[in-house]
């Protein structure tokens, strides 16, 4: 249980820290993460490390009554150390993003170059997918002192997966939003 207070005080920082940012950059143009990782869609971080305590308020709410299968257990903590691990991330690229190109020229992409590498997020997508499967199957099949690599190898297959989807989401609505407010299109 140590290590779940460890979450909760680590929550607490990402709060702060979050909101620091929040404060510092203002709204991003887009959902900041996936929909399968955060179901709020902010384009703000405190929002997101919200959900993520909220996700951690109910593994120990559904643990205390004694109402966490295993399963349940499984996703949940996954979901958890995924929500935490795109936070962390977001939070340790404040720095790069500061001097990044803003978001408009990046739409200056030749439109033909973000087909490309829509189509190279896709080849990602399938061989991760087969990853995916390969891990799943392999967990299945180990024997008991080996469950725990075979599960952190299965969630780490899983979170490149996550963020490959995350990845070509953004390329998608890239196009989307190209097509739709560039109608020459430049297809160079």
């Amino acid at each position: 249980m140590s290590t779940f207070n460890d979450i909760a005080s680590k929550l607490d920082q990402m709060s702060i820290q979050a909101a620091s940012r929040d404060r510092q950059k203002g709204e991003h143009h887009q959902a900041l993460f996936d929909e399968h990782l955060f179901r709020c869609r902010a384009r703000l971080l405190v929002p997101c490390v919200a959900e993520t305590r909220a996700t951690y308020d109910t593994i120990i709410r559904e643990q205390s009554a004694k109402r966490l299968t295993a399963l349940r257990a499984e996703h949940l903590t996954q979901l958890l150390l995924s929500q935490l691990g795109a936070i962390q991330r977001e939070l340790a690229t404040q720095k790069i993003r500061n001097t990044e190109i803003k978001h408009s020229s990046h739409y200056r992409k030749p439109i033909s170059e973000l087909y490309q590498n829509l189509a190279q997020h896709q080849e990602w997508e399938t061989r991760l997918q087969d990853l995916v499967r390969q891990k799943t199957a392999a967990l299945n099949h180990t024997g008991q002192h080996n469950q725990t690599q075979a599960q952190q190898d299965l969630m780490t297959a899983e979170q490149r997966l996550a963020r490959c989807k995350e990845a070509k989401l953004k390329i998608e609505r890239q196009i989307t939003y190209r097509e739709k407010h560039n109608p020459s299109n430049d297809y160079v």
